[in-house]
């Protein structure tokens, strides 16, 4: 049987223990053999600002999942031309691995914004979408065309989001619930966010 892989983007500024929570679930739904974690770039134009470095990022990302088995954390999309649309990061997976089934994972809050994004129709062709349940969302103004490419994944989300971590840490207020130990350690060492 084809190998199943979930697909997991983000910008991870800064990684936190709901993206751990949100990883987990889409590892332990059944659906996939491994969830490969994809560090997506900024932009150019967009590097100003309270951001980390892609290095940084990186750093993060790979204290923050250490020890989860049947994850990879990949920088394909630092490589691949800009911006990085998810369309052509599936692609050129796709093509690269074309005995693998791929599958690309989200947030619920991200599926009913998935409309929007750009080439969301030819990313449904090329994969399923794997989804992670808010309580309390309702899907009944997502398209047909979307939720019947869905399924969806158990999982109860942690209040936190990387925007509040760093208004936490611009005010002086602990953010030891909010991110892994690791995670904390670089972000003082590096002088993040503040």
């Amino acid at each position: 049987m084809a190998k199943r892989i979930g697909l997991f983007g983000g910008t991870f500024d800064p990684v936190h223990k709901g993206h751990q929570s949100i990883a987990e679930a889409f590892l332990n739904s059944g659906f996939i053999d491994e969830l490969w974690v994809l560090l997506t770039p900024y932009p150019p134009h967009k590097q100003t600002g309270n951001k980390a470095s892609y290095e940084v990022r990186l750093e993060m990302l790979k204290a923050a999942f250490v020890g989860f088995k049947n994850l990879h954390i990949k920088t394909i999309e630092n490589s691949l031309s800009k911006p990085s649309y998810s369309f052509f990061t599936i692609r050129y997976l796709k093509s690269q691995n074309p005995e693998y089934t791929f599958y690309f994972c989200m947030g619920e809050d991200s599926l009913a914004q998935f409309h929007q994004w750009k080439f969301y129709e030819e990313i449904l062709n090329e994969c399923a979408l794997l989804v992670a349940e808010r309580p309390g969302a309702d899907h009944k103004d997502v398209e047909q065309k979307i939720t019947e490419k869905t399924y969806f994944v158990e999982h109860t989300p942690l209040e936190v989001s990387s925007s509040h971590i760093k208004q936490k840490i611009k005010s002086g207020k602990p953010i030891d619930n909010d991110v892994p130990d690791s995670v904390s350690d670089i972000i003082e060492k590096e002088q993040l966010y503040s």
